[in-house]
């Protein structure tokens, strides 16, 4: 307790992610002041590399997912808010009075450009106190060397992320779509949370947080979903797939496939090689225009072990794609099959289960 408050707030911060940032903060600083160096030259008139650049590089290799950091946040931040103070400076000669004003003008700026960058305050600030060399600048300040530092810093970035095999500039997962053409909402998103409670637990707690509307989401519906498999972890895929399973060898006419398929009123059917080796699954929709072999239309199966959590397929099986799953061995032999209605049937055995003991308890 004594240490809380040196206690790491990032979530995800781990000594890998930190050692990436330290090394591309180098990188990045040292050729982003080595670059404008050759831009503009060994002169004393204006600086090559302005302070805050070294708090933009943290947001851009330590968080690089953070809103804040990306590319029209440091580039648009930093050069309106030294644009800011530079006219701030300019028209108010009581130091005190224009340190404050820009700071907070460059705010108001950033807020309605919809590039909020927290060193852009900074750049405001030395745009107003920055000395004789930033004041003989004048309004060519904001251009050079700010505008420069910030464009050649994103674009290290944004090699150092490629290279780093990182996504930037961040792109939040789009939410899943009906895969059946209607406007209903998927199967995953029309039980629990939704969007518009995210927005009124936003206003209740009136705060704001650095991450974006569409990532918050996403990562509460992975918390939801965790909080299920954690519940239900004693429940395995070995307890309720299917042991008789129907396959079809790859080599198979699709009429065969077919009649397997209808017969036994299912729709995947899993698809093995010669030596009982699961190497796809086909289904009505593979097989509607097809005449010869199996082989030609099949598609990836969704696979698990025995020993996996069943209720860790739920995303595979709400996706509106997959009908089932294929429970196989480390050698791909298939073991069991595990359908929407089994994992159904399972979870409100066990929700019944639960509300039988709660009864119990009470």
């Amino acid at each position: 307790m004594a240490f809380r408050l040196f206690t790491p707030i990032l979530a995800g911060a781990t000594l890998r992610e930190r050692i990436i940032a330290c090394i591309g903060a180098t990188v990045g600083i040292a050729l982003t002041g080595a670059i404008s160096g050759l831009v503009l030259g060994s002169g004393s008139h204006v600086p090559l590399l302005v302070a805050p650049m070294g708090a933009s590089a943290v947001l851009l290799f330590a968080v690089p997912a953070s809103p804040l950091a990306q590319p029209w946040s440091i580039i648009g931040g930093n050069t309106i808010s030294a644009l800011v103070g530079v006219v701030v400076a300019h028209f108010l000669h009581e130091s005190v009075l224009a340190m404050g004003v820009a700071v907070s003008l460059a705010i108001a700026a950033m807020s309605f450009t919809r590039c909020l960058h927290p060193p852009g305050g900074a750049v405001a600030l030395t745009a107003v106190v920055g000395g004789q060399a930033i004041i003989g600048a004048g309004f060519l300040f904001p251009f050079v060397p700010v505008a420069l530092n910030s464009i050649v810093l994103v674009a290290l970035g944004y090699g150092f992320h490629k290279l780093s095999r990182r996504t930037y500039p961040h792109v939040a997962v789009a939410a899943p779509k009906n895969s059946h053409g209607t406007i209903d909402r998927p199967a995953q998103e029309r039980i629990g949370f939704r969007p518009e409670d995210i927005d009124a637990a936003l206003g209740t707690l009136e705060e704001t947080f650095d991450i974006d509307r569409n990532d918050l989401e996403r990562l509460l519906r992975q918390v939801e979903l965790q909080a299920m498999v954690r519940t239900h972890r004693t429940l395995l895929c070995q307890d309720i797939m299917s042991r008789d399973v129907i396959s079809v060898d790859e080599h198979a006419g699709a009429d065969q496939a077919r009649h397997l398929l209808l017969d036994h009123n299912i729709r995947t059917l899993p698809v093995v090689d010669s030596e009982a080796r699961l190497v796809g699954a086909v289904g009505l929709r593979e097989l509607a225009r097809v005449a010869d072999a199996v082989k030609s239309v099949t598609k990836p199966a969704a696979t698990a072990s025995a020993s996996a959590p069943a209720m860790g397929l739920l995303p595979v099986l709400t996706d509106g794609r997959s009908h089932a799953v294929v429970i196989v061995d480390d050698n791909r032999h298939i073991l069991g099959l595990i359908t929407q209605t089994d994992l159904l049937a399972a979870t409100a055995r066990a929700q019944t289960s639960d509300r039988l003991l709660a009864e119990a308890v009470a």
